[in-house]
């Protein structure tokens, strides 16, 4: 046993951590119940966003690393990548947090 927490149980842990800061927090894809990655679309205000997904480090670990930030010229772009990351893993998570520095509820920024 790896010690990681159940996939649902994380992102469900996400969604009442935006929720209780007076947030918003739903689920746009569910993947695998278990052992599923979560993909997290972060907004302030519904704006500025920016996609975290954990990517294996060096050591072994997993850390929250933004793999797009939205870009106003350009929001398609934002869009379709996770467009893209969704129909490359049909088990991934894809989580969207609306909610003022949204970073500290996955472990980054005060």
């Amino acid at each position: 046993m790896d010690g990681r927490l159940p996939a649902h149980l994380e992102v469900s842990a996400l969604i009442r951590a935006a929720e209780s800061e007076g947030g918003f927090g739903m689920v746009i894809q569910k993947g695998e119940r278990d052992a599923g990655t979560i993909l997290v679309v972060l907004l302030e205000n519904g704006r500025d966003g920016r996609v975290y997904e954990r990517m294996p480090q060096l050591d072994g670990t997993r850390a929250w690393t933004c793999s797009r930030r939205e870009e106003m010229a350009d929001s398609l772009a934002f869009s379709d990548y996770i467009q893209k990351r969704r129909g490359q893993d049909r088990d991934l998570w894809v989580v969207e947090l609306d909610v003022a520095r949204p970073e500290r509820l996955i472990g980054l920024g005060a």
